[in-house]
């Protein structure tokens, strides 16, 4: 989580120049955010994240050589301390469901306008998940032809209470309005969401709802 006092520093990363371009400009007429650096492809994305110690990075998926995912998936494992945004012209259920089990806070289409764009800049760098109720429909809709690896991974033994907490996750819900809705307290709502995130084999909100979803843990109405 980034401090409050210090400017958010975001790595864009895109195989097109004129749309590095464009993001940079967004980024540094920006109050209160920082340019931290470009890459062209995700292994230039990889190095630059060591390079420069970015707090949120907007990532595209399909680039030449390292592709977005496979990116995605290295930072996890070496930086999980920095918040990915997938920022994509492909508008696919499929990239996006693997964008978000691969650690993804966020999924957002290049047609998205300057104010989307930069409140998920903020919520990411504060440690939120970025689920939109589209996103979300379209992560439960998808789940009804899961991926053979859906089938996989941690084990499904949910208790109620976290099934409770996870649906009320899936909604959009904080961790304040979760606990005081199921009359429990935040420390023990984030105590939930950890138990929950190993029984998945992931580390955030975003990658457990997509994966609850591919296994049809979560209501569909």
């Amino acid at each position: 989580m980034v401090n409050t006092d210090s400017p958010i520093r975001v790595l864009v990363v895109d195989d097109h120049l004129i749309v590095r371009e464009g993001l940079s400009l967004i980024l540094e007429t920006a109050d209160g955010i920082d340019l931290a650096g470009e890459a062209a492809d995700g292994a230039e994305a990889v190095r630059q994240c060591h390079d420069l110690h970015p707090d949120v990075v907007l990532m595209d998926l399909r680039m030449p050589g390292m592709d977005g995912l496979t990116a995605i998936g290295l930072l996890r494992q070496q930086m999980p301390e920095v918040a990915i945004i997938i920022l994509t012209t492909y508008d696919e259920d499929d990239l996006m469901v693997r964008g978000l089990r691969a650690g993804a806070r966020g999924f957002l289409l290049k047609d998205t306008d300057r104010a989307t764009l930069l409140d998920a800049i903020r919520a990411a760098a504060r440690g939120q998940t970025l689920l939109s109720p589209d996103v979300m429909q379209r992560v439960l809709a998808h789940s009804a032809t899961p991926t053979p690896a859906a089938a996989g991974g941690g084990p499904l033994d949910l208790t109620e209470r976290e099934l409770e907490v996870l649906v009320a996750a899936a909604a959009g819900q904080r961790n304040k309005e979760i606990a005081r809705d199921l009359g429990i307290t935040e420390r023990t709502v984030k105590a939930h969401l950890t138990s929950i995130y190993n029984k998945f084999g992931v580390d955030s909100r975003a990658a457990a709802v997509a994966v609850a979803a591919q296994r049809d843990l979560l209501p569909h109405d």
